[in-house]
């Protein structure tokens, strides 16, 4: 019965392999049909369809809006090939010129495999996991025959079809297009190179369609051969000629993983134009402290009235050219959409004129309290601009017009304004952006405003505050989802804001320890200064300039032991400039730079300038562990994604504790929110305080942990970790650091014996 079941077993491994086979050589054949299709069209065939196609248009009517009548409510589906994505319109074009792509998917074609999506926060910790997996070699999935068998040899090695998936701004490699200077810019430019209505010389050549499918295929092949990261993908974009961002999408399919970043997984809207299917598929996310982050600040979005203005203006001088040329619902949406402007703009001009340093929260009724707005249906005026791309025909028109003004240098027709720069990205887009948020639930977000003497600077924000809606796609569509992250801890309030609909049993959660030994570790919190004087860090007394000079002489006395790199993490960019101040005021500054030389982080600083002299400087002093000091702050880019490893990083110390400003509006609303939460599950008034200080501890400690592993990186790393503040003194703050933290981290003792006890660490490790 053994050998039956075992036969049987292989029978069925060798089908399955037979099959996959047969498919692949219907690939294989499919590939020789296109390439020979392509071989054997004559050049001047090729030349008579490009000159058909670049028949030029009338100079203005590509412009003009396409007739719209749906009405039905119901978003229509944006019909798109299977093989490359492309949008409808896009297909209509190149049906209309003869390119038209098969619908119907090959019998041999390649199923669909089950895939472990694998998302980060940057392309560049993507690309650390693609090497990483180029030094896997995994066995084949199928059997050896007997005679392979009998002589005991190896399994053959099964390469991993992996595939790096990116935005246009990673993957475009059309000349103008890629240098253009934001990512929302860069997906205009591309959908407008697309349309049917722009001149066929202006159209990306790079797009995949009918004539050049042989490259797509070839690009295709040439991604799955080997394990590539999105850099890759590039090149061999621009090498064959085709546009990587389009032709990947296919790869897609037979792909076993799929790397790609935070927006694409998390968006929606972008797992649609991509094509891509989660249903029963393995999804982790890696770096998943930030995940709850980047959900909000997917959905956050803002329009100033300056924006609001420009908007108006550019759509009264488009309905002043082409009034009369709109006909049934494209008149119809166009009015709403400036009924909705009018709405915006007055809110903000009132809000302007009564006070112009003001901040406060706003309901999404009071801002569309213009005439006639509360009869918009907002969903079907999100699915007009969609799909009627209202925005990008008045951005072109706009620009039409400027050029056409500056060729003739004829004066500007009054009240069409415009005189003003015509930016990059439709600003019709903001608003569009900002429709989208208006249809939120309101329970689920809020909206501010600020007002400011330049229109500019006055604001509209709205501010997602539960990310678990959004996320619940995901969650509900995959076979498992798996957080990852070195330094994610405390894990509370993932369980309660990211899944509080699942039930306990389906949350699992585990912690590891390091992979150092403890005795690489020195972990100590240093409540008070030499002269007994209390580090008191927190936002009413951290100004006191005894404390800061206390501070200094500390710093001075600890740095002397210290070799090479000390990090010194400051709780804001307004803090560490009050630090730098006083210290520069007395002489401690200039005797820290005679220990070590300072290098200073700011807001408009180069971090990659800093981080390169900071480095440099270290490996200059090798030969006397001098080394140096980098001031940087707790959240800032040089506390996350960067490695301060051996030299670079001998010390992280941490001044304070990185609470969020509790007076901001936009606190107010998540701890309002995160109390709301509390007492919808029947808490009490103190619970729901509770729950506030949870959270605010929680937020504040995942960056305290988040610097604090900017030190040690690898197994034989060592470095000495010191807290600044009285308040790491107390259990609530202690519990919520990493276990393998907490297992090195000190008794809590004199500034003294503290002192005593690191300079014998670093002794010891210099041996």
């Amino acid at each position: 019965m053994r050998e039956h079941v075992q036969k049987e077993r292989k029978q069925h491994f060798l089908k399955r392999r037979q099959q996959l086979e047969e498919k692949l050589q219907a690939v294989r054949d499919r590939e020789r049909k296109i390439r020979e299709r392509a071989e054997g069209e004559p050049d001047r065939k090729r030349r008579k369809l490009d000159k058909h196609a670049s028949d030029q248009v009338d100079d203005e009517e590509r412009f003009v809006l396409d007739d719209y009548d749906s009405d039905d409510g119901a978003k229509p589906k944006r019909k798109q090939d299977d093989k490359l994505g492309l949008s409808a319109e896009t297909r209509a074009m190149m049906q209309k010129l003869g390119m038209v792509l098969e619908e119907k998917t090959e019998q041999g074609e390649i199923e669909d495999e089950l895939k472990i999506f694998v998302c980060s926060r940057t392309h560049s910790q993507l690309s650390q996991m693609v090497g990483e997996l180029r030094r896997i070699k995994i066995p084949s999935s199928f059997p050896l025959d007997d005679a392979t068998e009998e002589t005991g040899q190896d399994y053959p090695i099964e390469e991993i079809k992996q595939l790096s998936l990116g935005s246009r701004r990673n993957l475009c490699i059309h000349e103008k297009v890629s240098k253009l200077s934001s990512q929302t810019a860069i997906n205009e430019k591309c959908l407008e190179l697309q349309e049917s209505k722009t001149p066929a010389d202006q159209r990306c050549p790079h797009i995949p369609n009918k004539e050049n499918e042989n490259l797509a295929l070839e690009f295709q092949h040439y991604a799955l051969a080997k394990i590539r990261d999105i850099e890759d993908l590039g090149m061999l974009g621009k090498k064959i000629g085709i546009c990587p961002y389009y032709a990947a999408r296919p790869a897609v399919q037979p792909s076993e993983i799929v790397t790609l970043p935070y927006p694409l997984l998390l968006q929606k809207s972008a797992r649609e134009a991509l094509g891509l299917d989660l249903k029963d598929q393995v999804i982790i996310i890696d770096e998943a402290h930030n995940l709850m982050d980047a959900i909000l600040g997917i959905y956050t979005t803002e329009i100033s009235l300056a924006h609001l203005q420009l908007a108006k203006d550019q759509l009264m001088a488009y309905l002043q050219k082409f009034r009369m040329r709109l006909k049934g619902k494209n008149r119809v949406y166009v009015t709403q959409v400036v009924r909705l402007l009018d709405s915006l703009i007055g809110y903000l001009s009132k809000a302007q004129n009564q006070s112009k340093d003001a901040a406060g929260t706003v309901s999404s009724n009071e801002l569309l309290n213009g005439k006639g707005v509360d009869q918009i249906d907002l969903y079907k005026l999100m699915t007009y601009l969609q799909e009627s791309k209202l925005a990008r025909k008045v951005q072109g028109y706009g620009s039409h017009q400027k050029e056409q003004i500056e060729k003739q240098q004829v004066v500007v027709p009054r009240g069409q304004k415009m005189e003003r720069p015509v930016d990059t990205v439709p600003v019709l887009q903001h608003l569009q952006n900002f429709i989208l948020a208006l249809t939120n639930p309101e329970a689920e977000g809020r909206f501010f405003f600020t007002s400011s003497s330049s229109p500019a600077d006055t604001k509209l924000r709205y501010l997602l505050l539960d990310p678990s809606e959004h996320f619940r796609d995901v969650v509900e569509s995959a076979r498992s989802v798996i957080l990852t992250g070195g330094t994610m801890s405390p894990m509370d309030d993932y369980i309660h804001q990211l899944f509080p609909y699942l039930p306990l049993e389906k949350l699992t959660t585990l912690s590891c320890g390091h992979v150092i030994p403890s005795s690489n570790l020195f972990v100590s919190a240093i409540t008070t200064s030499a002269t007994g004087a209390d580090f008191d860090f927190t936002f009413s007394s951290r100004n006191n300039a005894s404390m800061i000079r206390d501070l200094g002489e500390t710093l001075l006395s600890m740095t002397k032991s210290i070799p090479d790199g000390v990090v010194i993490f400051f709780p804001s960019y307004g803090y560490l400039e009050v630090v730098v101040t006083n210290l520069k005021q007395s002489s401690l500054w200039s005797k820290l730079e005679a220990v070590k030389p300072i290098f200073l982080d700011s807001q408009s600083a180069d971090t990659d300038a800093i981080l390169t002299a900071y480095t440099a400087s270290i490996n200059a002093s090798r030969h006397n562990n001098q080394g140096a000091i980098l001031m940087s702050v707790i959240g800032g880019k040089l506390s996350e994604g960067i490695n301060f490893s051996d030299a670079l990083g001998r010390c992280v110390m941490l001044v304070g504790l990185p609470y969020p400003n509790p007076n901001s509006p936009e606190w107010k609303a998540r701890t309002e929110y995160i109390e709301s939460k509390a007492a919808s599950v029947g808490g009490r008034s103190y619970v729901r305080d509770q729950a506030s200080r949870e959270f605010a501890e929680n937020v504040c400690m995942r960056a305290v942990n988040q610097a604090i592993g900017r030190a040690v990186r690898h197994k034989d790393d060592w470095a000495g970790i010191v807290l600044f503040d009285k308040r790491y003194a107390g259990q609530r703050i202690r519990g919520k650091l990493p276990g393998w933290i907490k297992e090195s981290l000190r008794p809590v003792g004199s500034y003294a014996s503290t002192e005593k006890d690191m300079i014998g660490f670093y002794r010891r490790k210099a041996v």
